[in-house]
């Protein structure tokens, strides 16, 4: 059964913190707040923990779209290929904020997540408990937003009804107090024109 783990925004407790990024170490799928929607992730490199992600949520690896969870765009080189001016520019303005830009994956990538994937999504939440946990960890963990089976209600944001649902299945859910239920805006950077591939919360006329 899960732990459910009570996290506050301003001052993720530091002990708290740690005891997560040891569930991720050790392979485990975590459940934590962002400025949208609540997530699930796990450490990019693990690839049993992947597999349970994609388990738990009925979808192919080679097919899916993940998302990067990273503390800021120090190291995106690291997954990504050449950024244009522009759009780093759009980068620095929108991150930290609700938007996950698509950018052309590094080789690092496919090796990672074992797919043939060319893109890869980056994600810095303007949160304080996601960051708390991928600086700890050192790596960004995966991310995948949490759909709820409802279709008026699409994304559940009560960490307890959250917790009810998924406790059997992950190893950690972090009550950071209650979720949007807007996503993050997607945005297409690997063409010549940004394209918007789902409006959420983040609003790209703020950014350009």
């Amino acid at each position: 059964m899960a732990e459910f783990i009570r996290l506050y925004e301003e001052n993720p407790d530091p002990r708290r913190v740690r005891q997560i990024v040891e569930v991720l170490r050790n392979g485990g799928v975590i459940i934590y707040p962002t400025d949208t929607v609540y997530g699930m992730g796990c450490d990019i490199t693990n690839q049993k923990a992947v597999e349970k992600i994609c388990r738990i949520k009925g979808i192919n690896p080679k097919k899916h779209n993940f998302s990067f969870v990273c503390a800021d765009l120090s190291n995106i080189s690291q997954y990504t290929r050449i950024i244009s001016k522009p759009v780093f520019k759009m980068m620095k303005k929108g991150l930290p904020g609700p938007f996950t830009f698509i950018l052309e994956a590094s080789s690092q990538v496919p090796k990672i997540l074992h797919s043939n994937k060319k893109t890869v999504g980056i994600r810095v939440p303007n949160h304080g408990i996601p960051r708390a946990i991928v600086e700890e960890l050192g790596q960004p963990i995966l991310s995948t937003s949490i759909r709820d089976e409802d279709e008026i209600i699409e994304y559940s944001t009560d960490p307890e009804l959250i917790f009810d649902k998924y406790q059997n299945l992950v190893d950690v859910v972090i009550d950071g107090g209650y979720g949007s239920n807007m996503p993050s805006t997607i945005l297409d950077c690997t063409g010549d024109e940004v394209v918007v591939v789902r409006e959420g919360l983040g609003q790209l006329e703020e950014i350009l």
